[in-house]
């Protein structure tokens, strides 16, 4: 029981940590919060500020499920279960953050780095599969939630254990549940294309 606690707790921590919030903060000297879609995840940060920030952001958010996972495979005794648990906790925290009052990302990239780690082939499947629907309809929500209902699909045709292939659901499920609004706004016609920002003009209009 103790190790349940703590790999899930391990994951949950590092998955709180507000990359989007603290790195616009430090390297942009602004709150993330209070552009866009308010949102700190990759996708705000790119119609905010731009492209190279956006990465940062994408890197940070995607390797905090890696870094929660590898420290529970390192310190624990294997089990693929205690790392599943790790990898749930770095979702749920990333999602709903300690250090936001239980606010945070939509799951997207932190999911995207466990996927990288358990089952890298079907990784790259989805990646290209949410780089296709970006590219042709400019909706990132649409790739997401599409990349989402893939991932568990490619993990069974492809052979992986029944644990890794219900994460994936389990995963795909609460990411597509997080994308509700942009699915309502998507049949409505409202859901707005990816656009990138810039930084400058965000501190010109600002300065207004």
């Amino acid at each position: 029981m103790t190790n349940i606690f703590f790999a899930f707790f391990i994951g949950y921590l590092l998955g709180s940590f507000p990359s989007g919030l603290v790195l616009l903060r430090i390297l942009c000297g602004i709150d993330i919060r209070e552009y866009g879609s308010k949102n700190i995840g990759t996708t705000n940060v790119f119609r905010t500020v731009g492209a190279r920030m956006a990465i940062l952001v994408l890197l940070f958010d995607v390797l905090k499920g890696i870094v929660a996972v590898l420290l529970v495979r390192t310190f624990f005794t294997p089990s693929l279960e205690l790392e599943l648990l790790a990898a749930i906790g770095a979702l749920l925290g990333h999602n709903y953050s300690l250090f936001l009052g239980l606010k945070g990302g939509r799951g997207v990239a932190t999911g995207l780095g466990l996927i990288i780690l358990f089952m890298p082939d079907v990784c790259l499947i989805t990646f290209l599969v949410w780089l296709t629907i970006v590219y042709f309809t400019r909706y990132v929500s649409l790739a997401s939630i599409l990349g989402a209902l893939v991932t568990p699909i490619m993990a069974y045709i492809k052979g992986y254990p029944i644990e890794l292939v219900l994460f994936a659901a389990l995963a795909g499920t609460f990411i597509i549940l997080r994308h509700l609004e942009n699915i309502k706004r998507l049949l409505a016609g409202t859901e707005t294309k990816i656009k990138q920002g810039s930084l400058n003009k965000l501190k010109n209009d600002k300065n207004k």
